[in-house]
């Protein structure tokens, strides 16, 4: 299956009723005073949000004094994604706002963020991904080299490394220093953990108090906005000028035809390094244990390479004709998306579902709620790479496997993550067998993304 394959359909979204009819969604139950159901999503998130569909298509919440409206299914976050009248805004941007900060892609809205799409989209087009392809396939093997048999592997900082490498090399054209990417690795688990206990508690006052956690939490982020300036000043000091990300930002002109501003550019980079990095490495450590869980899967991706490249190194040409390995990372990233939650902000008073939202209201829906949707998956907690099959996947509805976002607020970097993830799946499984190891564990963290607690692997040669 590729990104396009995904976008296929089988439902529409329904018809927008009268106005006459439009209703007060349900409220959920189980909120406690104070806290509302915040507590569920501390608790229990995820079993949380794949239970809201039972009480309805669109669902009231309170997190703390806030109502917050949980859409559930795929046809309205679909049209939830797609329409103008709501906004990147909510809860979980306002929790990200002291990491991406107001003026970079990820957060911005309007005329801004289309200046901004303008100018990042040319690294991401589909004729510039070819020439990310040696950076790629170097990495990937230098995974396969860097692990020695019988060794224990640190999922969690392998996966970030990898994915910040490859991140400054093709975008930022850096000679990134290991030591720089485990700062960043380091940072990220703290930044983003910190970052979801706000948006599910929102204490406001007490997250400035001089507490242990919070001190932790500002130190890693002023590390990683540290970091950022060091790559932004490395460049401005140099005098070499390559075609990548990071010169197109420091030439970038407004819409006056001025530079950008040095708080842009900033923001601009943090949103190429930090949340990527730490979508894609929770992605290969979600892939990493897969291999390892079904090791049937990890044996067909094997056996695919070799018949593609005939024993030699897996090269970045491969990867469009490695379909089975591509669905292995499709239904990875259905049954555990690093994003699994999601939020927008309705600019005006609106209809959704043929309930009423009120203008500034914050809305809510998840991914992983979605993606394991019995309604929507037959054996929908089954791992099952086939379903992406073209003669299966029109079974799934439309919206219901949107891994990289729809419409205007589209990742632009949706086939450059597959076809690294592609590749690096494909080393990986035909260099190694996978073993989880005695400590590892392997049950779902969760933090503004999902990945593995603490995944240790044994790697044994094929």
């Amino acid at each position: 299956m590729t990104v396009e394959s995904v976008k296929r359909a089988a439902h529409t979204a329904p018809e927008v009723r009268g106005a006459t009819e439009l209703r007060e969604p349900p409220l959920a139950g189980g909120g406690v005073p104070a806290l509302g159901h915040g507590w569920q999503l501390a608790r229990d998130p995820l079993a949380f949000m794949s239970r809201l569909r039972d009480h309805g298509e669109v669902v009231r919440l309170k997190l703390g004094p806030k109502t917050v409206y949980a859409v559930t299914t795929p046809a309205l976050t679909g049209a939830l994604a797609l329409s103008p009248d709501y906004l990147i805004a909510g809860p979980l941007w306002e929790s990200l706002e002291g990491l991406l900060g107001r003026e970079g892609v990820a957060t911005a809205n309007g005329p801004l963020h289309r200046r901004q799409r303008r100018t990042i989209q040319p690294a991401f087009r589909l004729d510039a991904i070819p020439g990310y392809g040696p950076i790629m396939e170097e990495e990937a093997h230098a995974l396969t080299e860097r692990w020695k048999p019988g060794e224990t592997i640190d999922c969690t900082s392998e996966a970030f490394r990898v994915a910040v490498r490859v991140a400054a090399r093709c975008l930022l054209r850096g000679e990134y220093m290991d030591e720089r990417a485990e700062r960043l690795c380091a940072a990220l688990a703290t930044v983003f953990r910190g970052m979801y206990q706000r948006m599910v508690v929102p204490l406001g006052p007490l997250y400035r108090l001089p507490l242990p956690a919070n001190r932790k939490f500002n130190r890693a982020l002023a590390d990683l906005h540290l970091v950022v300036d060091e790559i932004v000043a490395e460049r401005r000091a140099s005098r070499q000028r390559p075609d990548d990300l990071l010169t197109a930002l420091l030439e970038a002109k407004d819409d006056n035809g001025d530079p950008i501003g040095e708080q842009e550019i900033h923001d601009q980079v943090v949103a190429i390094l930090t949340p990527g990095s730490e979508t894609i490495a929770s992605t290969i450590m979600t892939l990493l244990q897969v291999l390892a869980d079904h090791p049937e899967h990890a044996d067909r991706v094997c056996a695919e390479v070799e018949s593609v490249t005939g024993g030699r190194p897996v090269a970045f040409e491969d990867v469009r004709k490695l379909g089975h390995t591509n669905n292995v990372v499709v239904e990875s990233m259905r049954l555990r998306p690093a994003v699994w939650i999601l939020t927008r902000r309705a600019v005006t008073e609106t209809e959704l579902g043929g309930y009423r939202i009120p203008a500034g209201a914050d809305l809510v829906y998840s991914p992983y709620a979605i993606q394991r949707d019995p309604r929507s998956y037959a054996r929908n907690q089954e791992f099952d790479p086939d379903r992406w099959l073209p003669e299966r996947v029109q079974e799934v509805p439309k919206y219901a496997m949107r891994p990289f976002s729809v419409g205007n607020r589209k990742c632009p970097s949706d086939h450059f993550s597959m076809a690294m993830l592609t590749l690096i799946t494909a080393a990986l499984a035909a260099a190694f067998r996978f073993d989880q190891v005695a400590g590892s564990n392997d049950s779902t963290r969760v933090g503004i993304t999902l990945r593995p607690h603490r995944l240790l692997l044994r790697a044994t040669p094929r």
